[in-house]
């Protein structure tokens, strides 16, 4: 079966939603699912103002000939965003299904940025998912808020960590606790919740971002360790104390299962996300004090939180995801109905990228 992935979020960009969809490309290679990804790299791109190292599809109309050269057996629309406006008017005009995904609070994003309201934000996300046959979310919390904006046909599709990556190591001896954050540095995350505490402990901000001149500016006593990968990264969750998650406006937080991963607890506001994450004694604490839920994270058993993040793999991600896409009739686009994986070809399929140029085409990858 061939899947069109269409995603403004992709590499280089670093996030959590790259880093899904990333991880649930490949895991689909064992159920027989190849993928063509359309992402902003095929197109003319400018840099979102106030982040750079956003960029977004200028000519996002391309993206019609691309999908009609394609014809492929299943679409999915991973973003709200140019390439996913376009793929989905696409799609609508000519009654071809397709299913789409949410992975952030994109009304309490806008929001944060521009004073927009959060019933226009929704307003418009109930316009854009209404036409998908599915539209896959992070939690069941998550579900349930959108479902109370009004929001239909939510599955459940969770988020996965990989274990080996992201596992214990060596420990440095340290005087003080050590306090770690990883991801974006913007007014959405919430950091300040985090950098203004009085805690007597180290902090460390590993990440990049546009708040990030402004914040280290003020806090001359946190390192600022910009971007990290790979080993270095779980270096860094594997010998901090306890990993701090101040956001209020994330759907997840693959951070904390890598945190997690790698042994050490998480301290999160009792919200979306860390509620879904977070089983609060076990492998960390949720307080509406952060300070409290630092000090309350401090004596979790470290072996308890690597137990959990085993649990929690990409391969079961992926199942769902394919559970939940439908196949197109390209003689009559009608939905057939859901895939069923028992059927699907259990030889691996190459994952396939979709090239830039005049004529799209499929190609070993």
């Amino acid at each position: 079966m061939k899947l069109l992935l269409v995603t403004d979020a992709w590499a280089p960009q670093t996030n959590g939603v790259v880093t899904t969809l990333a991880q649930v490309v490949a895991k689909l290679l064992p159920l027989g699912v190849e993928t063509a990804v359309i992402h902003p790299g095929l197109f003319k791109t400018l840099p979102v103002p106030s982040y750079p190292e956003i960029r977004v599809a200028i000519d996002p109309w391309r993206i019609d000939s691309m999908i009609a050269a394609e014809r492929p057996d299943t679409i999915h629309i991973a973003t709200e965003g140019p390439l996913g406006l376009a793929a989905r008017r696409f799609l609508v005009r000519r009654g071809i299904s397709f299913s789409t995904s949410l992975h952030t609070k994109f009304p309490e994003y806008v929001a944060a940025r521009t004073r927009l309201p959060l019933s226009i934000g929704y307003a418009f996300l109930r316009w854009f998912h209404r036409p998908s046959t599915a539209t896959l979310v992070t939690t069941n919390s998550h579900r349930k808020e959108l479902e109370s904006h009004g929001m239909e046909r939510l599955v459940v599709w969770g988020r996965g960590v990989d274990t080996d990556q992201f596992a214990p190591r060596r420990r440095h001896a340290r005087r003080r606790p050590r306090l770690l954050y990883v991801g974006r540095i913007a007014v959405e995350k919430n950091l300040e919740a985090f950098l203004d505490l009085d805690c007597g402990a180290e902090k460390v901000i590993v990440g990049d971002g546009p708040a990030r001149d402004a914040l280290a500016a003020r806090h001359l006593d946190v390192e600022w360790a910009g971007y990290r990968y790979g080993t270095e990264l779980a270096d860094y969750y594997a010998n901090a104390d306890v990993f701090v998650f101040p956001s209020r406006t994330d759907t997840f937080g693959l951070v904390m299962l890598e945190a997690m991963a790698c042994g050490t607890p998480v301290a999160a506001f009792p919200v979306t996300g860390p509620i879904d994450v977070v089983v609060d004694g076990v492998n960390g604490a949720l307080d509406a004090d952060l300070g409290r839920a630092i000090r309350r994270a401090l004596t979790i058993d470290r072996a308890q939180c690597r137990r959990f993040a085993l649990a929690h793999g990409w391969d079961v991600v992926a199942r769902r995801f394919a559970q939940n896409l439908t196949i197109i009739d390209w003689k009559r686009p009608t939905v057939l109905g859901p895939t069923v994986l028992s059927v699907l070809p259990t030889s691996f399929a190459p994952v396939t990228w979709l090239e830039s140029g005049t004529q799209p085409r499929w190609h070993r990858g």
